[in-house]
């Protein structure tokens, strides 16, 4: 599902002032009190926002939902049934299609994403 120029400027507007956004995904919570809610994740260059789109669709946010620092790791997918991932003690369901952009995510914080520097001396 790709979201419209118009869903991605009600993103932006939720966002903090500069924020760039990486990464945007739609994602559904799993059990508890918000079952079967529905939100997007903007990864951006200083944050991770879970941003609720309530009961009127699965693309256009209306609020911040959470905010984590951008460091937070999203990964790994589960990948046994839906593919699932947890953040802030949440679990989230999301397409197939969006496990590379979170595996993308996570690499760029993580120090074994680059291979180790073969001339470290220099």
């Amino acid at each position: 599902m790709s979201l419209s120029s118009s869903d991605r400027a009600h993103v932006r507007a939720l966002l903090q002032p500069g924020e760039e956004i990486s990464y945007l995904f739609p994602a559904s919570m799993v059990g508890g009190p918000y079952s079967s809610s529905h939100f997007l994740v903007a990864v951006t260059d200083t944050s991770i926002t879970v941003l609720d789109t309530g009961l009127g669709g699965r693309t256009r946010p209306n609020a911040v939902w959470r905010r984590y620092p951008r460091h937070t790791k999203l990964g790994p997918v589960d990948l046994s049934v839906i593919p699932e991932f947890q953040l802030g003690g949440r679990v989230y369901e999301v397409d197939e299609e969006y496990v590379a952009e979170i595996n993308a995510a996570d690499a760029e914080w993580s120090a074994d994403a680059m291979p180790p520097d073969p001339l470290p001396h220099l």
